[in-house]
């Protein structure tokens, strides 16, 4: 009996896997406004209502792809952390960031995906959360072990600005001071705009080495969070 269940799940999961493919496929053809579960059902030669208990609605579908994208996303951020190993925390802080980059730039329809336009209809659910804020949590690991170590050399937070800082810190930064929580929402901001800048065409005559372009912005974003370099370490 636990052969014919063994073999059921794994058959449930080569299903399952296909239909994400052709999810993935037609999102690099149409976008994923158009997203259709009985266009994914035809090219994969099932009919509608088989697909549905894989996925009951397009929107279960969507996030299953946003989530998929979300976690190798994350994964190429934390191996990147861990690659770099007991570097100085400036350069872990640019491989992660780097790493960001070179899976947008390779995956640029699931990039889009949870970076690009809002899908119309669609409100990502609370499932999406915890894989979202993968890259976030591996740059925070960052800031924080230069915190606990060698300090951060950040400017004071503008009077105007305290009380959100400070709620900010509570939220999603408890280790840190209310500053770097500041700083490191800013970072993540500007990193992913560039990388969409990048992606989504708005460098086209302006930015010519995307490569330099981009390390010399980690580095910058590594001056904003307070991380110090290595004369002033």
């Amino acid at each position: 009996m636990s052969a014919v269940r063994g073999a059921r799940e794994r058959a449930r999961t080569e299903i399952t896997a296909a239909i994400k493919d052709e999810a993935r496929r037609q999102l690099a053809d149409q976008g994923a406004a158009k997203l259709s579960l009985r266009a994914v059902a035809r090219e994969l030669g099932m009919v509608s209502s088989a697909l549905y208990r894989y996925f009951p609605s397009r929107d279960d579908l969507l996030t299953a792809l946003i989530v998929d994208a979300y976690d190798a996303i994350g994964d190429s951020a934390e191996a990147a952390l861990a690659g770099a190993g007991p570097a100085a925390d400036r350069t872990r802080w640019v491989t992660v960031c780097a790493a960001v980059r070179g899976w947008a730039l390779a995956h640029p329809h699931e990039y889009a995906l949870i970076y690009g336009s809002p899908v119309p209809g669609y409100t990502a659910p609370s499932a999406t959360i915890g894989p979202a804020s993968r890259v976030a949590l591996a740059l925070i690991s960052v800031v924080a072990d230069a915190y606990r170590t060698d300090g951060l050399a950040l400017p004071p937070v503008a009077v105007a600005l305290r009380p959100e800082a400070e709620r900010l810190a509570a939220e999603i930064t408890p280790e840190l001071p209310p500053a770097a929580a500041v700083a490191l929402v800013a970072a993540w901001a500007q990193l992913f705009g560039t990388i969409s800048f990048e992606l989504f065409g708005q460098f086209n005559r302006v930015v010519t080495d995307r490569d330099a372009f981009f390390g010399q912005t980690a580095e910058t974003l590594a001056d904003s969070v307070g991380l110090l370099r290595g004369e002033q370490a």
